[in-house]
């Protein structure tokens, strides 16, 4: 029997988290779907995160249905044990091997979900689902719910209320476990020594293409499972486009290098972007422009404390950086002129932070109650301020063009204030100019 290799204590205590926020309710998670990368080649199956949350299970065509209260209250329907498709596929747990190691109350065949459905749900009041993570599993529960109204006869009962579960986990997600916050530092260290090693082997000439490698290699020698999202590594003025996606471009003397990745461990993800010269060198205009964004990353990392508004740290980013952009003769005019019309826009067009944990965009309200929501301990977040001067603006000063600069951290809020979980990555002038090349 293949182990699970997770306290499967953990997933149990979540559920009973779950259960005293979802009372009278069932709770149905279905895993992502595998999905075809090329004719009959699949691409890497990684788990729907609510239900890895839930439950450790890892494996594709499963579903959770949580019951607080009922018998059985953790159900799930797996594939079955079949050893011929385990000789091509790899190992399956079947309904028995779920129950045993994921300590679940009831698993059964993936394909009796439909004749068992409806009378796990006729003792509920609601149903929390998430719509449209697959479009097949929609209609399944559009009929699902048919079916139970049906099924009540003439009771006046009427289609049993669906809430999002995406809300409800995403609030319990949002505030990590003491033993949540060491996975999330083990990953960022991770993430960290990956962005020293791509550093190291960074010099003119290089494909970024290569830069990636690097940085990969370094994730999965040290234990991470897969990179945490798509890994930008952008040479000169495509660094100016957020979500640049080709990583194939060689990396040319005089330019700079933005790199942003992050490594998945234990389904917990780093998030680091860091900018610096492909030669090792800032140029003056470079370091003008990189040290006022840093200057600003550092302030907003320190300010982090329990009762800030998330939002307040977005006001003061473009408070900042619109200073930045009049001095740097980027913007003409007063600051608040700049901002109530949006002209920061024009170099700083996103976010300084979203929330951060297993997934990269992680789940999470931002207001509660009406409210700007307040930072509070356990909370984990990037803060990345950053300037994007595109290479043919011809109002931005010519020594500026082409410049793009993001700097990225990923915090967790403590008792007193924060801790910088991604530090150890470099981030200041002379320590980057001093690592930048020296590898093989």
């Amino acid at each position: 029997m293949r182990r699970p290799g997770y306290d499967m204590n953990v997933f149990r205590e979540r559920r009973q988290m779950l259960a005293t926020r979802a009372k009278g309710s069932a709770v149905i998670i279905a895993a992502h779907p595998e999905m075809i990368r090329n004719n009959d080649v699949h691409h890497s199956y990684r788990q729907d995160s609510n239900m890895f949350y839930l439950t450790g299970f890892e494996e594709p065509d499963s579903i959770l249905v949580f019951r607080p209260g009922q018998t059985p209250e953790t159900v799930m329907f797996v594939r079955p044990k079949d050893v011929e498709r385990e000789t091509w596929d790899g190992f399956r747990y079947g309904p028995e091997g779920t129950e045993k190691e994921y300590k679940v109350d009831k698993a059964y065949l993936i394909s009796d979900f439909d004749k068992m459905i409806v009378d796990l749900l006729k003792p509920v009041d609601k149903v929390y689902y998430r719509w449209n993570t697959s479009r097949e599993f929609d209609e399944k529960m559009l009929n699902v719910l048919d079916q139970v109204r049906s099924s009540l006869g003439r009771t006046g009962r009427g289609h049993l209320p669906v809430h999002d579960s995406w809300e409800l986990l995403g609030e319990m997600r949002l505030i990590k476990s003491s033993g949540e916050i060491e996975t999330m530092r083990k990953a960022c260290e991770i993430s960290a020594n990956g962005h020293i090693e791509a550093m190291k082997f960074t010099r003119p000439g290089v494909n970024e293409r290569q830069v990636h490698g690097v940085l990969v290699g370094s994730f999965l020698m040290q234990g991470a499972q897969r990179e945490g999202y798509g890994t930008i590594v952008a040479s000169g003025s495509a660094a100016t486009t957020l979500h640049y996606v080709f990583n194939d471009q060689p990396c040319r003397e005089g330019d700079l290098l933005l790199i942003d990745a992050g490594a998945e461990y234990q389904y917990f993800t780093g998030d680091i972007t860091r900018t610096f010269p492909v030669n090792g060198k800032f140029s003056a205009p470079q370091k003008k422009v990189y040290q006022a964004v840093l200057d600003i990353q550092k302030q907003l990392v320190a300010a982090v404390k329990p009762g800030l508004l998330f939002k307040s740290m977005q006001e003061r980013t473009i408070e900042a950086l619109t200073d930045v952009m009049t001095e740097l003769n980027l913007l003409k005019g007063a600051r608040q002129q700049l901002i109530e019309t949006n002209a920061f826009k024009k170099y700083y067009m996103h976010g300084v932070g979203h929330w951060l944990g297993m997934d990269v965009h992680d789940c999470g309200l931002h207001v509660v109650n009406g409210a700007p929501r307040k930072l509070e301990p356990g909370m984990a977040f990037t803060i990345e301020p950053g300037l994007y001067i595109p290479a043919d603006d011809m109002t931005a000063p010519a020594e500026f063009r082409g410049i793009g600069i993001r700097i990225e951290d990923n915090i967790v809020v403590t008792s007193t204030g924060q801790e910088n979980l991604t530090a150890k990555a470099p981030k200041e002038i002379s320590e980057m100019e001093s690592l930048i090349g020296t590898g093989k």
